[in-house]
């Protein structure tokens, strides 16, 4: 694995984990708030990706290794865009993105605008950012985030003091031509199934809807559903 750093259009570090295996199609992993490439969770996904794409996973700015201030969508379009940017210059036939809670819903938002993209997972990415429930008193979501804690990665969080405006994902899925997986927890405590329903609903690319029964949110899915996803994933972007 290769550790870079690349440079948004405003002049923000993002800090990448490239691993080359020699494939000429490449899955760019987005991780969705509060979660790094280095967390244990995206580590493992990314890996799991690595066994038959080469991946580029990466820290969206106010995250981990990168820079800048964390604006919930409103700025990550450019922190995407410098990967996929990253992954054009090193010549990749294929470019696929595999985004987890706001991490899918900047992939979408992006897809929807980019020629670049050949396919995309969106798992647990919501239609509208104000419409997302977060309920963290929930044993669901107080649970999984318990099992999940590293001081280092909660102490790299810079998110953005001021509320900017945002795109909905749910404005601009029918915008989106290629390939798209949808992918939703039944018990997700903060952002519920009912917001990748309706993207799948909208959406008019070739698509498919895949929900987890009593499955949890976003990187959970693969944690507790590890064997499943991997098929699910890896024969989406395969076939």
């Amino acid at each position: 694995m290769e550790i870079n750093t690349l440079k948004t259009k405003d002049k923000i570090d993002i800090a990448i984990n490239h691993y080359k295996n020699g494939y000429d199609e490449v899955v760019i992993v987005a991780p969705g708030w509060c979660m790094t490439k280095d967390s244990n969770a995206f580590c493992k996904i990314s890996e799991m990706f690595a066994t038959f794409f080469d991946v580029i996973s990466f820290d969206f700015r106010g995250h981990g290794k990168s820079g800048g201030m964390y604006t919930f969508t409103a700025k990550e379009l450019m922190d995407i865009d410098c990967v996929v940017r990253f992954a054009r210059k090193n010549k990749y036939k294929k470019i696929y993105l595999a985004g987890f809670s706001l991490g899918a819903a900047i992939a979408l938002i992006y897809a929807s605008k980019s020629r670049f993209i050949d396919k995309v997972i969106a798992v647990s990415a919501p239609a509208d950012f104000d419409k997302i429930e977060n309920e963290m008193w929930k044993k669901e979501a107080w649970g999984e985030t318990f099992k999940k804690f590293e001081l280092d990665r909660f102490a790299s969080i810079r998110p953005y003091p001021i509320p900017l405006d945002k795109i909905k994902p749910i404005d601009i899925v029918d915008k989106i031509e290629v390939p798209t997986l949808f992918i939703a927890g039944e018990k997700d405590p903060t952002v519920h199934p009912w917001h990748t329903k309706k993207l799948f609903e909208k959406a008019i690319c070739y698509k498919k809807y895949k929900e987890y029964q009593d499955g949890c949110h976003a990187e959970d899915l693969f944690l507790h559903f590890e064997n499943d996803f991997t098929n699910l994933s890896i024969d989406w972007l395969k076939n």
